[in-house]
């Protein structure tokens, strides 16, 4: 439709009230506040005939008439979008939704505003109006969305952005020139440093521009240098201003305090009637004073990369107090140390040679007014020192401690292995100590993005002191060798008080250790992980290539640790409990456990690993076990089902049925009614065929005592015949209960459904009736070899 005019033309005549809400639909400029004033039932008729901008603004009016708007927005985004969003049976609020999308969409050029009437409004701004409803924004490709962000245009939507925005995500990135990389400093300063996001996540990146990956990843930690780079169109960041203003203001109170004790000092010197030294004394300590305004002048000027290391440089001239890295402030010198030290009372000209050095320095740093982009020279800043004399060098002053950066030192290559240090490449290291620290992000995660020892060593220093990072998310990244760099930050993070890291989860393709020796070495470092997941696809093709960084981490003493997830998937080891078992009993708040892809060694290995549960985790709710042959375990399956903690169990394509006979199906059937504390089963995977999906609707019978809410039945070769029996027997067993039944979810998916469309609508029809469906359109002559083989 053209316009509201057409929308009411394409439904047929209205009426006068219709017409009415028509015309006022047209002059909403004029009769907006008023129309807001209108009763429930007179607003909502009007409501469809709104434009995006006016809809948007009705929002309050709508809802004190009692009115909602949901199914309005829900109308726009079919006519609009053309697409079933994921999941949208979880979407709550269709009206973000919505704007969220369009958003991106608008933003990355994808979508036209001149393509419906009701997004053509000449007040209407589309990412101005819509930028407050996103929170989460993904950018591609060549980041034209960043650069488009940072124009100065759009500097409102950027501000709204850095209130709304939670997850940022970069999808499918390619290398970007310098005037790109600007841009996206811009947007992460803005949106991370100064703004409230706290994810970010980086997906499919085949062959990924280390620059722009390490300068991503090092601006998501917190870091970045001060001056220039962080102008905003000739502008600097009016957030870094004000912080230098209360560091000055600091600074002069400071000064203030420090002119009147030294005028104190001055009249007891004068006091001091027998000592001919005393003046000399005095001058030296007022000039010492000078001096220190000089140096703390030098330091009051705009951060730069290098002043660090020039404070760094003059400490053993001048004692320094570097403030803690996490507190998001610079090091500075104190006036109390550099105006009061014994030291400087006896001469100022070490003092002088000091900040002679410093100026010198921040000269060769070209400080703030210098180039305004050298991203290169920040990303990649080279470690200059030798590597033991930068680790030797007794700098550090009272209260720092160089573990405080990272498990080897900062700028330094990691320790872990020998294959984390076998190639130092030209560019060198990130250098923690040339940045000022800013607010990081608590999520980061790394999809399908191969990491070279140059940027697993850059990750590990940056993980060493991310003291805000709560989720680590590192997958198929290539580590290989590099796995032990890795764990050498975190366990460098580990030993930080303000650590917060509570949920890891490391997959990849290939193994470089064995998978519980890789647990064990993560939950050792950090017994305070709430989640922990490990998963590879194969074994490491190079037998023996074992990792050299802790060859006793196996046989080191796991402490009793705070876990309540555990996933595991084996590149298809068998399981020994031996192993698994010290974990088990370090974790005692255990929750969760899955286990995927492992072989059982001997028939007795299950029985063992129950017995282990039983034992070490009291507190078990969710039990879950995929890709595993479980065909000859039947006791052990029946022992899990008549278990009274566990609430939820999976038995995910273990070939349950594969030599089973029908007494085994009544077994489960039975077990599970009289087993009230289960609430969820799930069974995909393990061809159970119309014949057995009907046997499992006794499970809710009469004489049951069960208290099933979910059965998952997907990838179970479920005809529609099959499906139409079991819901027929559902609801006959309902109807003897009263009505009254707790099964409320169903899950469907990869069955052969599209069979027979006609009596697959009619079971799914009356199913939807009794509880959740949640199923898809799967075309299942791919799943014609699965068919023969039941058969």
């Amino acid at each position: 439709a053209a316009g509201p005019s057409g929308a009411m033309a394409a439904e047929g005549p209205g009426s006068l009230l219709a017409l009415s809400a028509l015309a006022v639909s047209r002059s909403m400029g004029v009769l907006e506040r008023d129309v807001w004033e209108l009763p429930g039932h007179l607003l909502r008729g009007l409501l469809p005939l709104l434009t995006v901008f006016r809809l948007e603004r009705a929002e309050a009016a709508a809802r004190r008439a009692g009115l909602s708007t949901q199914p309005i927005w829900r109308k726009l985004w079919d006519d609009v979008m053309k697409t079933r969003p994921p999941n949208s049976e979880n979407i709550t609020c269709w009206r973000k939704k919505f704007l969220e999308t369009f958003f991106s969409n608008v933003l990355h050029g994808v979508l036209d505003v001149a393509s419906d009437w009701r997004l053509n409004d000449q007040h209407f701004s589309p990412l101005l109006h819509s930028s407050p409803h996103v929170s989460q924004l993904t950018l591609c490709n060549m980041l034209q969305g960043a650069v488009e962000l940072t124009a100065q245009h759009n500097q409102k939507v950027l501000e709204n952005l850095a209130v709304s925005l939670r997850i940022l995500k970069f999808q499918h990135l390619l290398s970007s020139d310098q005037s790109i990389r600007r841009s996206l400093v811009l947007l992460l300063h803005r949106l991370i440093h100064h703004g409230s996001v706290s994810q970010v996540s980086m997906y499919s990146w085949p062959v990924p521009d280390t620059l722009l990956l390490v300068l991503i990843l090092s601006m998501s930690a917190g870091f970045w240098r001060s001056g220039n780079a962080l102008t905003y169109h000739s502008s600097p960041c009016g957030f870094c201003r004000e912080e230098d203003k209360a560091q000055s203001q600091a600074s002069a109170q400071e000064r203030a305090e420090r002119g009147h004790c030294n005028k104190r000092e001055w009249s007891d010197g004068e006091d001091q009637k027998g000592s001919p030294g005393a003046p000399r004394e005095a001058d030296a300590e007022v000039n010492g004073c000078r001096a220190d305004v000089c140096l703390n002048s030098v330091l009051s000027r705009p951060r730069s990369p290098l002043q660090n290391q020039a404070c760094e440089e003059s400490s053993s001239k001048v004692p320094c107090d570097h403030t803690s890295v996490q507190g998001g402030s610079s090091p500075h010198c104190t006036s109390d140390q550099l105006s009061c030290h014994p030291v400087l009372r006896k001469t100022r000209r070490r003092l002088k040679s000091a900040v002679g050095r410093k100026r010198r320095c921040l000269r060769r740093s070209r400080g703030p007014y210098g180039d305004p982009e050298d991203l290169y020279d920040f990303v990649f800043t080279v470690a200059r020192e030798d590597n033991l004399g930068l680790l030797n060098k007794n700098s550090t002053t009272e209260g720092e401690n160089a573990e405080n950066w990272t498990g080897s030192s900062p700028g330094s290559p990691c320790t872990g292995h020998a294959g984390c240090r076998k190639r130092e490449g030209p560019a060198g290291i990130f250098s923690l100590k040339a940045a000022h620290r800013f607010r990081s992000v608590s999520t980061l995660e790394l999809f399908s993005i191969p990491l070279t020892g140059e940027t697993c060593r850059t990750l590990s220093n940056l993980l060493s002191s991310w003291v805000s990072l709560e989720n680590l998310v590192l997958s198929y990244n290539g580590l290989g060798a590099n796995i032990s760099c890795i764990l050498s930050g975190l366990r460098a993070l580990s030993r930080h008080p303000d650590c917060h890291l509570r949920v890891v989860r490391v997959s990849d393709v290939f193994s470089h250790m064995p998978c519980m020796e890789l647990v064990r070495c993560i939950l050792s470092a950090f017994p305070q992980l709430h989640t922990l997941s490990v998963s590879f696809d194969l074994k490491n093709q190079l037998e023996g290539n074992r990792p050299e960084g802790n060859p006793g981490c196996s046989e080191a003493e796991i402490p009793e640790s705070c876990l309540e997830q555990l996933e595991i998937r084996f590149p298809r080891e068998p399981l020994h409990t031996a192993f698994l078992l010290p974990v088990l009993k370090a974790s005692k708040s255990l929750q969760q456990l899955s286990l995927d892809s492992t072989t059982l060694p001997c028939s007795q290995e299950l029985g063992f690993l129950l017995e282990a549960l039983k034992e070490c985790t009291p507190n078990l709710k969710k039990l879950s076990f995929h890709d595993m042959n479980l065909a000859e375990h039947q006791k052990e399956v029946l022992l899990l089902l008549q278990d009274p903690v566990l609430q939820e169990i999976t038995f995910s394509f273990c070939r349950l049925f594969e030599s089973s006979t029908a007494e085994f199906l009544s077994e489960i059937i039975n077990t599970v009614k009289r087993n009230p504390s289960l609430k969820s089963l799930k069974l995909p995977g393990n061809r159970l065929g119309n014949q057995r999906l009907v046997a499992l609707a006794d499970i809710f019978s009469k004489d049951s005592s069960s208290s099933l809410c979910q059965l998952d039945v997907s990838s179970n070769c479920i005809k529609p015949d099959g499906l139409l029996e079991f819901t027929k027997k559902l609801e006959g067993h309902i109807q003897q209960r009263g009505g009254q039944i707790q099964f409320t979810h169903l899950r469907l998916f990869q069955n052969w459904l599209d069979q027979d469309a006609e009596t697959a609508q009619e079971a799914l029809r009356r199913l939807k009736a009794v509880c959740s469906v949640v199923n898809d359109s799967w075309d299942s002559s791919q799943a014609f070899a699965d068919y023969i083989s039941v058969m």
